[in-house]
């Protein structure tokens, strides 16, 4: 039977009234500890969680990435073959790589003890262990996880029950695909630690709402009262907005000195699309390129934020290429939001707080709430409302 959250059920109950009376969640879900351990479980183990992208780990090479708590190590062999294992040495315990290492070479050996095991988790040899009745190699490899990958990222499932890729990202493919992603390439990173709950910068993430607030430069090239927002049939939230008529893309001046992608009709070259993959993805796609968000949670007030801007390989192989006409508004766009998302953070965990109104403007708010709100009873994510 599924664990039901350490949370209060009329508060839960009050977030999942219909749209119009629902109210946020309480404030325990952005700031205990045990609440925060109970989502690493349901939502970052149980769910395919994004890793970064497949282009950073090419043949022969290895990673070692946090999901969950987790520690899980990826190889890609020599085919091109992708695999996840458990970060965990079959001798003592010791990690075959610190987190956010990387190594290159066919044997995966343990610092520790010298344990060796080949790219697809096979011990390969276990020095000096001596005789020992009843052991074999193959009763020692490393511990699989599930991996996959999607339109150029990776994901990992660390407990095996996800539902398949297809079935978790639903209609999500269809709004992707065009962009390409997969076929783009990094342009430029940045990287963030914001002082906030990662449910926090997803709720940001998925409202104009404030945008007339907090973002001048965001409203010169965006109406903040355009588009709409889907119903989608995966574990997924987003919406599409409308560029300025003067705009190319979002940048600083609406100009892009790349082209738009070319999978792109004439009406997606006008939009721009806020799609978010449960838990941790959050897609930017412009008509020229496309910008991701990726969240590692670490604390019920801590998040590390991965963001990366993609073009297509000939667009930033062009000679005097420069990335920072994107980079410059989304560091801007993304300072303001952080520092929004710190102060809700700071009153979420006032004495004070109660749960509030989500107002109309806020709709995918709303979806998002209800789907976090939902699995908190009964354990399980399913599709927004």
């Amino acid at each position: 039977m599924a664990t039901i959250a350490p949370l209060d059920r009329l508060a839960l109950e009050s977030a999942l009234e219909p749209f119009g009376s629902s109210t946020t969640l309480p404030g325990a879900a952005y700031t205990s500890p045990e609440v925060f351990a109970w989502e690493m479980e349901h939502f970052f183990q149980a769910g395919w969680v994004c890793v970064g992208r497949a282009s950073d780990l090419h043949p022969g090479s290895r990673r070692a990435v946090p999901v969950g708590g987790e520690g899980i190590l990826l190889t890609r062999d020599d085919s091109g073959m992708l695999r996840g294992f458990f970060n965990v040495c079959r001798h003592r315990g010791h990690e075959l790589l610190p987190l956010g290492g990387s190594a290159e070479g066919r044997l995966v050996q343990c610092p520790y003890h010298g344990w060796t095991y080949q790219e697809d988790g096979r011990l390969k040899s276990a020095p000096r262990l001596g005789p020992r009745p009843g052991f074999t190699a193959d009763d020692h490899g490393l511990v699989p996880v599930a991996v996959e990958e999607w339109r150029g990222w990776i994901f990992a499932n660390v407990t095996g029950g996800a539902p398949s890729m297809p079935e978790y990202v639903g209609d999500l493919e269809s709004l992707v695909r065009p962009h390409d992603p997969g076929g783009l390439v990094v342009g430029a990173r940045m990287e963030y630690l914001a002082s906030a709950n990662w449910k926090l910068l997803v709720e940001n993430y998925h409202e104009c709402y404030h945008c007339t607030q907090i973002h001048p430069e965001l409203c010169l090239v965006t109406p903040p009262t355009s588009g709409a927002n889907y119903r989608p049939s995966g574990l997924w939230v987003g919406g599409v907005m409308d560029l300025m008529e003067h705009a190319q893309t979002m940048s600083l001046t609406g100009a892009s000195p790349a082209p738009p992608l070319p999978g792109l009709d004439e009406g997606q070259r006008r939009h721009v699309y806020y799609l978010a993959l449960f838990p941790n993805l959050l897609l930017s796609l412009h008509p020229d390129y496309v910008l991701s968000h990726r969240l590692e949670p670490i604390a019920p007030d801590r998040t590390r934020v991965e963001c990366e801007l993609l073009w297509p390989p000939e667009v930033i192989g062009q000679a005097g290429f420069d990335p920072s006409y994107a980079l410059e508004f989304w560091d801007i766009t993304n300072k303001q939001d952080w520092h929004a998302c710190e102060s809700v953070q700071r009153g979420v965990s006032s004495r004070a707080y109660r749960p509030g109104p989500i107002a109309r403007p806020e709709d995918a708010v709303y979806q998002f709430v209800t789907m976090v709100a939902s699995a908190y009873l009964d354990g399980e994510v399913k599709p927004p409302r």
